[in-house]
């Protein structure tokens, strides 16, 4: 009989590895984007979202 042995050190680390580095690339990404947002259209697209979930905002 023969047994095959996989070492999986690897895989583990990478499957920890790339969410981290897409949550810091997405998280990057919403900066840069409001960062070069007019302050009035994030304001209103923020009070529209709070008003569609049902959270009071005034």
């Amino acid at each position: 009989m023969t047994t095959l042995t996989q070492n999986h050190a690897q895989t583990r680390g990478t499957a920890r590895f790339l969410p981290a580095l897409f949550a810091v690339i997405l998280g990057l990404g919403v900066i840069a984007l409001t960062g070069h947002v007019q302050a009035a259209a994030l304001h209103d697209a923020a009070h529209d979202v709070r008003h569609a979930t049902g959270f009071p905002c005034h």
